[in-house]
């Protein structure tokens, strides 16, 4: 008898937790399943079983039955970014530089409002910056440097008030820098350098009380602005004396 409600009990368990995967993980497993194969996972340098739980694949956090933390950072992903990225809903941080991932940045990136940092340096990404990014309200770093991207800075970005971090270094970004870059007044990090931005830079460092890097050198702007690399807080610094600071501690 004792051995039958054993069994019973095993049972149920089995089942309750079934039920939860399905209810709660099925679309981020089918997310993660599809990046996988549109990445060329099998060559990954970290590959992923994927007939084992979840929580063992590489780089995958999972708490309370949510992926929450996606870091594949160097591990060869080769090919394009899925739309079902955007199936994600519940990740904090993704990290996905360092690789060879190309193609364009997915529109479905913008469902991710939970996110805090989204990484894509140092890959072979082109296409623009979707205007839909503006939709990560809670996102404090922004790494997209070092890839192919076009077209211009998208001015929706002002709706990203948390930002501290703007990369998006050696890219191909063109136009003006808009003046809706003010509206991130918690920036300590601005990099634009070596791009194709045109113009004046539109505000003064003053606007950023926490600013400490700003880069804008390599551009086809009016004239060459100062640079501050890990530096103290510029305030009211004239952008327009043409001299360049680094290393200023």
């Amino acid at each position: 008898m004792k051995a039958m409600k054993a069994i019973k009990l095993s049972i149920l368990c089995l089942f309750v937790t079934a039920l939860s995967w399905a209810n709660v993980t099925n679309t981020e497993k089918a997310a993660l399943v599809a990046l996988y194969n549109s990445t060329n996972g099998s060559q990954w340098t970290h590959a992923w079983d994927l007939s084992s739980p979840m929580e063992s694949w590489y780089g995958v956090t999972v708490k309370n039955n949510q992926v929450v933390d996606l870091n594949l950072e160097f591990n060869n992903l080769q090919g394009t970014l899925p739309q079902e990225i955007g199936n994600l809903v519940n990740l904090k941080h993704l990290n996905f530089g360092l690789n060879k991932l190309s193609g364009s940045i997915p529109s479905s990136i913008g469902n991710l409002n939970k996110l805090e940092t989204l990484n894509l340096s140092m890959n072979i990404l082109d296409g623009s910056i979707p205007t839909n990014i503006s939709k990560l309200s809670n996102l404090r770093i922004l790494e997209l440097g070092s890839n192919k991207l076009t077209g211009t800075i998208p001015t929706e970005i002002s709706a990203m008030s948390n930002l501290v971090k703007l990369s998006l270094i050696d890219n191909k970004i063109s136009g003006e820098i808009p003046a809706e870059i003010m509206a991130l007044t918690q920036l300590e990090e601005i990099v634009l350098a070596n791009n194709l931005l045109t113009g004046d830079v539109p505000f003064e460092l003053s606007y950023f009380p926490k600013l400490k890097t700003f880069m804008v050198s390599d551009n086809k702007l009016n004239q060459e602005y100062i640079s501050v690399i890990n530096g103290n807080n510029p305030n009211m610094m004239d952008l327009n004396s043409g001299s360049v600071i680094t290393d200023n501690d």
